[in-house]
């Protein structure tokens, strides 16, 4: 990051980062150092972070950053991720043909830089987002925003009030819970555009530094080393628990589980069953899991003419080993689910027809064309347990006939890959954007397939098409009838297992373990929901 962090955060930093670092260079030498009482130190795998903007991060870790450090219009109960509250808002009303939304700001909010927040910040912000045209722009742009009509749609009517016009008369659940992304983060208008070159409206800026006004504030960020947040004084609401938090990048699960018990780590994040298991012996240590609206899958890019037949879509989704994936790589970390919807979201559905079964995918094969297989790459995260799967799947693929070579990478190496759509087969998260069904329907959704399309959701980074089930997807979000949208994704869902390039695995289950004298600690059903400013030490 461009500014550099604090002498005082230097120094404490410093305190836990020496008393780790002499743990994994002298193995059992007992810590020197406790974490500092007023500082929470988070161990935790966050190689996929590319950038810090709200208008253009689009990975899982980036997401609690932003959650931690922004602020919106509305959020959702972490408890209850179907209940909605004012955040920035103070009140909001819907007209009564159900296309515009009017938001009145609750009243002395400032930015972490001191700056008043006002309702020309709320709208400038989403404006960006639209004009910007990155990789989450698609979640406002399906209220028909476009660079054209932006600044019409969604307008200032004063200080403190401002108002959003969608072109369809959509749920409002649907339409408020879209509120609640990631890319709707409210920015600093007068910091982002001091730092404007050439008319980016400060995006290049924005990659390494931040301008919210959040429950706590971005003080440093190194890639694949250290992140550090700090308390924003300027927050509106409840300050921030713990004076700093400190997440260090640690992918591997032993290391987590070394720093936890020896008291240089907090909170470890990335723990394997095994791990889990064993820390769940040591009295200082607890744990907390909730079930995440993300889903683990593996993809075939429609652009290998091998992967684009349908008998060898079909047969990879009966050469991976579910049920041992299950009992033993994700045990307590996640259920096996063969959908694309996660449990939780209207119209999930729970159905999982496939299991191992080598001679029916032998047989595809052979119908295919390719009795003797194939070669073909997998792109893969080296984190756990995706790379524990990716294993498994090259051992019982190769069963087949199917040579499966693994090309490792850090996360960001990965995504940037995939989002090229350069790849044979991937494997990789997908985490649920907002609280509604229609946030999973970019596993279907494709409007253009073409290199230079301007919306990328995951069917096109498969190259995959599917017309009718776009069709489908378009009209259950505008479906206000709760029973007949759930039977419309339900319906999407079958489909989906039958024909698409997706092989889905599993839905997470994040588990953290903390010690003893953490209070407060509680993962949220998305990313950007896991609020560290709310967990404290005694």
């Amino acid at each position: 990051m461009k500014h550099a962090v604090s002498l005082l955060t230097r120094r404490q930093l410093g305190v836990a980062a020496a008393a780790s670092a002499l743990v994994l260079s002298l193995g059992t030498v007992p810590a020197l150092a406790a974490t500092p009482p007023d500082t929470l130190v988070i161990a935790f795998a966050f190689d996929d972070m590319i950038t810090l903007d709200p208008g253009e991060a689009f990975e899982i870790s980036t997401g609690e950053m932003i959650g931690n450090t922004y602020s919106q219009l509305v959020r959702y109960e972490v408890t209850d991720p179907s209940k909605l509250y004012g955040d920035l808002a103070k009140s909001w009303k819907v007209s009564e043909d159900g296309k515009t939304y009017a938001f009145e700001l609750k009243p002395d909010l400032k930015f972490a830089s001191g700056n008043p927040l006002s309702a020309e910040d709320v709208v400038w912000s989403l404006q960006r987002a639209v004009l910007m045209d990155k990789g989450p722009a698609f979640i406002l742009g399906q209220f028909g925003f476009t660079k054209d009509n932006v600044k019409d749609k969604i307008k200032q009517t004063g200080p403190a009030s401002l108002t959003i016009e969608t072109d369809k008369a959509y749920a409002p659940t649907f339409v408020l819970n879209c509120l609640t992304a990631n890319v709707a983060a409210v920015l600093d208008k007068k910091l982002v555009l001091s730092k404007e070159v050439n008319g980016d409206m400060g995006a290049a800026w924005m990659k390494t530094n931040y301008a919210g006004s959040g429950a706590m504030k971005l003080r440093e960020w190194r890639p694949n080393e250290v992140l550090v947040f700090e308390r924003n004084d300027n927050y509106y609401g409840e300050k921030s628990k713990p004076a700093r938090v400190i997440y260090r990048h640690i992918k591997e699960s032993a290391t987590q589980r070394l720093l936890l018990e020896k008291g240089d780590a907090d909170i470890a994040r990335n723990l394997t069953p095994q791990d889990l298991e064993a820390v769940a012996k040591n009295p200082a240590i607890k744990t907390t899991s909730t079930p995440k609206g993300t889903v683990y899958y593996i993809s075939l890019n429609q652009k290998n003419p091998i992967l684009a037949k349908p008998e060898v879509r079909e047969a990879f989704k009966w050469l991976v080993d579910y049920s041992a994936i299950g009992d033993t790589i994700i045990k307590n970390i996640g259920v096996i689910h063969q959908n694309f919807m996660p449990v939780g979201l209207l119209g999930a559905s729970t159905v999982n027809p496939y299991k191992l079964d080598v001679e029916k995918a032998k047989a595809l094969l052979k119908k295919a064309g390719y009795p003797n297989g194939f070669k073909v790459t997998i792109d893969m995260r080296t984190v756990q347990p995706v790379q524990g799967i990716t294993e498994a799947f090259q051992q019982t693929a190769k069963r087949a006939g199917i040579d499966v070579e693994i090309i490792p990478g850090d996360g960001k190496q990965v995504l940037t890959k995939y989002r090229a759509r350069t790849h044979d087969m991937y494997i990789g998260q997908w985490g649920a954007d907002y609280w509604d069904p229609n946030t999973n329907t970019d596993f279907v959704r494709n409007p253009d397939n073409s290199d230079a399309a301007k919306v990328k959701p995951l069917a096109w980074r498969n190259a995959w098409e599917a017309p009718a089930l776009s069709m489908q997807a378009d009209a259950a979000v505008l479906e206000r009838d709760p029973a007949r949208r759930k039977a419309m994704y339900d319906k999407m869902q079958a489909e989906f297992r039958a024909t698409s390039p997706f092989i889905m695995l599993y839905q997470q289950t994040e588990v953290a373990a903390y010690r003893s004298n953490v209070s407060g600690f509680r993962i949220g059903s998305t990313s950007d929901s896991t609020y560290v400013f709310r967990a404290s030490k005694r």
